[in-house]
């Protein structure tokens, strides 16, 4: 769990284009994604699309101003943070302000919680709060980081999927304000 205190996050730079393939090719195998497109947008056209999102500007319809960030250890991205400044009502029912993944060869360290734990700062700087953060019931992993960063499961959630979908239900969870 050191090496978890030691995590931060950072906005991708030019020269992460390969660490950035590798890790979309590594997590599509569980099913989550690295934040590339599959359009396979040019790289530095990517990076300036994802400033604009930061600041909130050419956003296309349904987008929010987000921050993407990527979770570096010791010089080696291990995963990555969505974080949202605000919230739709798709964003309400999935995804929430923060979304997180954690590369599968660096999970069960600690990672997930650091990234959870930084972006809730994020956010808190901005004056967000409380903040949603959204899980499948059958993601135990998840579940656990979330309520470690003191998430509180919303009681008046639906247990089953509200979109329909016939996967594992979405639960929600309110972080509080520090």
């Amino acid at each position: 769990m050191a090496d978890a205190e030691a995590l931060i996050l950072r906005a991708p730079l030019p020269s992460d284009e390969p660490v950035a393939r590798a890790a979309q090719a590594a997590l599509a195998a569980d099913g989550f994604d690295f934040g590339l497109r599959p359009d396979g947008e040019p790289w530095l056209a990517y990076l300036d699309r994802l400033d604009r999102e930061h600041r909130g500007e050419d956003l296309p319809p349904g987008r929010v101003a987000s921050t993407f960030l990527y979770a570096e250890v010791d010089g080696r991205v291990v995963g990555r943070a969505s974080i949202r400044h605000t919230l739709t009502d798709t964003l309400c029912v999935e995804g929430g302000h923060v979304g997180y993944a954690v590369l599968p060869a660096e999970r069960r360290r600690g990672y997930a919680t650091a990234i959870l734990r930084r972006s809730l700062e994020i956010l808190r700087a901005r004056g967000v709060g409380p903040v949603l953060v959204t899980c499948r019931e059958d993601n135990p992993g998840s579940l656990e980081v979330i309520r470690r960063c003191g998430g509180v499961l919303d009681p008046g959630w639906p247990s089953s999927r509200p979109d329909g979908d016939a996967g594992a239900p979405l639960l929600r969870f309110w972080i509080p304000p520090a």
